[in-house]
């Protein structure tokens, strides 16, 4: 265990020092926000429509941070021979790969808790064709964020601090603090009859984590063969195969063909993770679902890993 945990902690400050991890984090999280600025004339459904689309980008941010994660984590100290060093001690290939995925896991938490503020704020900030922009809540976010970025730069320029991860904590603190004071904003808003935080998006955003780390352990057991651009493609095709899974492989299922059956039952279905639907008929949800989101990914994770696992044992690291 101190092993697996020791990996785990160095693949992650690994990460955090990464520039690239920092401007997918910010720019998502500023994107998901110029989505609710930006007026949609959508007939009344403007809010839904700003909800689902910035579920929609914190996905696709925590796709390409996942591949990245792994890439750098994984496949770029195979090449550089980093694995090889670490491997040469009393380290089996195991406890190396399963630090590398804990690893990256957390990177990916990190990326996501940001961008679910940010999806908070962009609850609050949708608006109708009656409604108007939300400069309220645009100056408490922009202002965490500036705020954050100034005092890293203050850190490393004065006290020589790594800028990327110093940013990134500070960030967590400022957008956290962010939040709570437009919490407090909230009755006044309902006052006036103006979209307010929905809470609800919380559960929706947890169970995309969960997605976002099976998706960690598939691109980790690719980068074990594969390089950056062929885990980016492999992760893409599994995500629309299993995406569509329930019109293709559940039809064929329910119908009784076996091919359909196995195919439906090994790729994951990415459905039971995407609950922008249950969003928009503000159904709520429960958290047993949660739960039983999560034992779904954990299933589907060890079986990834394994797999993982079997490649890399049979790797040559000369």
């Amino acid at each position: 265990m101190r092993e697996i945990y020791s990996i785990a902690k160095n693949s992650f400050m690994e990460l955090l020092r990464q520039p690239v991890f920092l401007i997918l984090t910010s720019v998502s999280a500023v994107f998901i926000i110029f989505l609710a600025i930006s007026p949609y004339f959508g007939l009344g459904d403007d809010v839904n429509l700003v909800k689902t689309s910035a579920l929609a980008v914190l996905l696709l941010a925590g796709l390409f941070t996942s591949v990245f994660s792994a890439s750098t984590s994984l496949a770029a100290e195979l090449r550089g021979g980093t694995a090889l060093a670490v491997l040469s001690k009393p380290v089996n290939r195991i406890a190396f790969l399963l630090g590398k995925l804990f690893g990256v896991c957390s990177a990916i938490s990190i990326m996501v808790y940001i961008n679910i503020i940010a999806i908070l704020f962009a609850s609050r900030m949708g608006f109708d064709s009656y409604g108007k922009t939300d400069f309220v809540g645009m100056a408490i976010f922009f202002g965490a964020m500036i705020l954050s970025f100034a005092i890293s730069g203050f850190l490393n320029y004065f006290l020589e601090k790594n800028f990327v991860p110093y940013t990134m904590g500070i960030l967590i603190i400022t957008m956290t603090i962010g939040l709570i004071i437009i919490s407090f904003l909230e009755e006044e808003r309902k006052l006036m009859e103006y979209s307010t935080i929905d809470w609800s998006l919380i559960p929706a955003a947890i169970c995309l984590t969960f997605m976002l780390w099976l998706i960690a352990a598939l691109a980790i057991t690719c980068s074990t063969r594969l390089n950056t651009i062929a885990t980016l493609t492999f992760c893409l095709i599994i995500l629309l195969i299993g995406l569509m899974s329930d019109y293709f492989f559940g039809q064929m299922s329910n119908s009784g063909s076996w091919i359909g059956t196995i195919l439906y039952t090994i790729i994951p279905n990415w459905q039971n993770f995407w609950l922008a639907d249950a969003i928009e008929n503000d159904k709520g949800i429960p958290w047993l679902y949660i739960r039983d989101a999560f034992l779904y990914m954990i299933t589907f994770m060890v079986a990834t890993i394994t797999i993982g696992i079997t490649l890399f044992d049979n790797r040559e690291l000369n």
